[in-house]
């Protein structure tokens, strides 16, 4: 799976937000499989490198919360034994975080993170963790036997996301921050992440709800490329094409007062109540090369 966001279409968007915003190898695996705050905390602390994740902790810290998380022994299942590191501060507090299988090589990357904490002020200040790139993909393997790509996609991916969300989640409470904020790049990543995310905009989240909702006897994978290609139909509008905006997983009260609040569902409803969209097939099968259905 490829997860990645800041997209050159991102944009920020506050003008049609609500009046809420104006208030060298690695250890063997472990069996554990579940983490507890308290745990982090402890294998967390100590002595700092020079080299720190989020300015606070070492290259092998990070390797401790990663094994207590099970990633090492998931890795091995998949055949990517033994793993290499690479971190990269030199545009801190953006930072690059990579892990390879056997050697530092780009067609040995399984994990490529761009991660930054920092704050977005529609009209109201909130801290979060940008999730500036996130690639999960499995590169001794190959798209084969029928089976194709998402946009963006090199190799198959992981099959990690959850877990990769709850660790998300645990490095935010350790950080202290409202929540987690990417610019979903494709609209699949969008759809992929909105059981646990939501749009600032009540009405991009109608708009990405209400393509779903329409083409539910649509597969998942064949969407998402009907809508990279620009196949798309609104309408009003015309030619749908993805342009990406801030979603977030909320761990602020009151910020998940927000998403849940009758008022941003309302929007969220109105939005998908006057969107129609239609697919242009024959554009489709022009742009694709003719797979209307691919695996």
């Amino acid at each position: 799976m490829g997860w990645k966001s800041g997209g050159k279409n991102s944009k920020n968007n506050s003008k049609t937000m609500m009046k809420f915003f104006s208030s060298k190898r690695d250890p063997r695996p472990q069996k554990s499989f579940f983490i507890e705050e308290k745990d982090i905390f402890s294998d967390l602390e100590g002595d700092k490198g020079s080299c720190l994740f989020l300015g606070k902790y070492s290259l092998s810290e990070v390797s401790t919360v990663l094994k207590k998380r099970s990633f090492f022994k998931d890795a091995q299942k998949r055949g990517l034994w033994p793993l290499e590191y690479h971190m990269d501060s030199s545009e801190f507090p953006l930072q690059r975080f990579q892990i390879f299988y056997k050697e530092k090589k780009e067609e040995n990357l399984i994990v490529d993170l761009k991660l930054r904490e920092g704050s977005f002020q529609p009209k109201e200040k909130y801290n979060f963790l940008f999730l500036e790139w996130l690639t999960l993909q499995n590169p001794r393997l190959e798209f084969s036997g029928g089976l194709s790509p998402l946009p963006g996609q090199k190799h198959p991916g992981l099959n990690l996301g959850k877990k990769a969300l709850t660790l998300f989640e645990y490095l935010a409470r350790l950080c202290q921050v409202d929540g987690l904020l990417a610019f979903p790049a494709y609209f699949h990543n969008a759809i992929l992440f909105s059981r646990n995310f939501y749009f600032l905009n009540p009405e991009k989240q109608g708009e990405v709800l209400a393509i779903r909702k329409t083409f539910r006897h649509v597969p998942f994978k064949q969407l998402a490329w009907i809508v990279y290609y620009d196949c798309l139909q609104e309408k009003s509008l015309g030619t749908y094409t993805w342009k990406a905006e801030e979603q977030v997983h909320p761990l602020n009260k009151k910020l998940i007062t927000f998403f849940q609040s009758k008022k941003y569902k309302n929007m969220t409803r109105k939005t998908m109540e006057k969107l129609e969209f239609t697919i242009d097939w024959e554009s489709y099968r022009e742009k694709s090369g003719g797979s209307v259905n691919p695996k």
